[in-house]
């Protein structure tokens, strides 16, 4: 992109994949068609507009522009380009927190132009007004498939009722909690097969081999299959396979994996952590449970794995809440129309 051109910078200064990289990685294309704004730092794939980070500093100053943080460091840094290098920037950080911040990032916070918070509960947490913008979806990947049977056997799976719960695989995300759900209610419902997908980090193999075991004493190895992440772009279609997603998180800054089933036309049984209570319209779209609540967990699965029209009902209306308020370019557009405010 032509320097002059470059309206936002989006600084990624973490090269192993997180969601906050992932967060850079899906907005970009969705802004790019909006205004003049590149990806710098490690870590982003090619094909993204893209400035090297050596670059940015010898921007021409004939114009401002506005410095996206999502990282304690990304702050540091534009402080450093804004009053340091005196660069004509506006600073913005995005919190996904929901947790008070140390003094450092409090100090950092109230450095910065402007503040977004992913959901209403993390802006409870910042000690200064922010705009709440909700991640969004790209609904084109994401939507129902028109073929369900047809795509189960592409992927292997089986006839019957999918109950799936994706993500890093560890005691935060609650896969326990799904997993000993699933074992109470499997034996009595022969059709239904449970999907847990994902990795376990560094730290947490012994927790993944501690489920393991439980599921082989109960003789359920075959109908509580713990499957390998698969990358990005092909989630989609593990999610448009599911009759039901469970959202099973004690703790959460936002969650996109409730938005992604939605909006593959798939109701979810969620925690009341992150932003899953304004996300998930409970009874309408699925249901909303305490955290770290087994008993109440394996009830809210039951009801909807007992009631095969009630969640055609409620999928239907998932895939609507989320073409209407939560595509990936209601997020860009939020994003953009702050950032021409900071450049007004």
């Amino acid at each position: 992109m032509d320097p002059d051109a470059v309206e936002v910078i989006a600084p990624n200064l973490k090269r192993r994949l997180s969601g906050v990289t992932a967060t850079v990685v899906r907005l970009l294309p969705a802004q790019a068609r909006m205004i003049g704004i590149v990806g710098t730092g490690p870590g982003l794939p090619p094909g993204l507009p893209h400035l090297p980070l050596a670059q940015v500093a010898r921007l021409p100053r004939n114009r401002w522009r506005v410095w996206h943080a999502r990282r304690n460091s990304e702050m540091a840094m534009g402080l450093m380009l804004r009053d340091v290098l005196r660069l004509p920037l506006k600073l913005v950080f995005t919190s996904a927190s929901q947790r008070r911040h140390t003094g450092y990032t409090r100090a950092l916070i109230r450095r910065m132009d402007a503040v977004v918070a992913t959901s209403a509960r993390s802006a409870a947490y910042l000690e200064r007004p922010a705009r709440v913008i909700h991640h969004g979806i790209d609904t084109d990947e994401f939507r129902p498939d028109a073929d369900r049977a047809a795509l189960r056997a592409r992927l292997g799976l089986p006839d019957g009722v999918l109950v799936g719960c994706y993500g890093r695989i560890r005691a935060q995300k609650g896969t326990d909690v799904f997993v000993r759900a699933m074992l109470a209610l499997l034996p009595s419902r022969p059709a239904v097969t449970a999907l847990v997908m994902g990795r376990s980090t560094e730290g947490h193999g012994g927790f993944l081999d501690g489920l393991k075991a439980e599921i082989a004493v109960a003789g359920l190895t075959d109908r509580i299959r713990i499957l390998p992440e698969v990358p990005v772009d092909a989630m989609a279609d593990w999610y448009a396979a599911l009759d039901l997603y469970v959202a099973p998180q004690r703790w959460e800054g936002f969650g996109l994996t409730p938005l992604e089933a939605m909006a593959c036309g798939v109701p979810v049984v969620a925690t009341r952590v992150g932003a899953f209570e304004e996300l998930v319209a409970g009874g309408e779209t699925g249901a909303l449970v305490p955290p770290d609540d087994q008993a109440a967990m394996a009830a809210a699965i039951a009801a909807w794995l007992d009631d095969p029209a009630g969640r055609e009902v409620a999928g239907r209306a998932a895939r609507a809440r989320v073409e209407n308020g939560f595509r990936i370019e209601d997020e860009a557009a939020a994003l953009v129309a702050l950032y021409r405010e900071l450049l007004a």
